[in-house]
């Protein structure tokens, strides 16, 4: 029997956007922003180039009621930004636990927008985790910037397979303690 998720993504303010949840209509330019290589190659899961029909998988999987990932759209529209800034998850692991994962549009890069998002998602901590885990590539030092600037940890240094190099690279890990 598979368990389904009851409760529904909570809007989460920051201050120059809104985390809400992913809906259909964002796949246009959430496509046009993960198609670019600086930003699939920042990523485990995103391939290069983007295969048709990849981000729409994407969204309904985020849609399910049986989602391992909860993932919530950075929506400027309100104060006169972009509909689709970014993108911030968190995945639940064991123990209270659960990983955070990020991208912003590289249009939106060195704005503050990936540390304002992380620290919005830390301050609701949603899944009430008592740890927070985070992975960076290590030649994504911008991305290493977004986690010690919202109070994670240094924990070591690891490697993963991104889908978008083809490859195996170097990744430093982070985490935060909760409460």
């Amino acid at each position: 029997m598979i368990e389904e998720l009851t409760t529904a993504l909570p809007v989460i303010s920051a201050e120059r956007f809104v985390l809400r949840p992913v809906r259909p209509s964002d796949a246009g330019l959430m496509a046009m922003y993960t198609g670019d290589r600086r930003l699939a190659e920042g990523t485990r899961t995103i391939p290069h180039p983007l295969p048709p029909g990849a981000t729409e998988a994407y969204i309904t999987r985020a849609l399910s009621g049986t989602r391992k990932e909860d993932v919530w759209v950075l929506d400027g529209s309100a104060h006169g930004l972009a509909e689709v800034l970014g993108v911030v998850s968190l995945t639940r692991m064991e123990r209270d636990q659960s990983e955070v994962k990020y991208w912003v549009a590289p249009a939106f890069w060195n704005t503050g927008f990936a540390s304002e998002a992380v620290a919005a998602v830390v301050a609701a901590n949603p899944h009430g985790a008592r740890t927070l885990f985070a992975e960076v590539f290590q030649d994504n030092t911008g991305s290493a910037r977004v986690l010690t600037n919202t109070g994670f940890d240094y924990l070591g240094d690891a490697e993963a397979y991104s889908v978008a190099r083809g490859a195996t690279a170097p990744t430093w890990t982070y985490l935060r303690k909760m409460g």
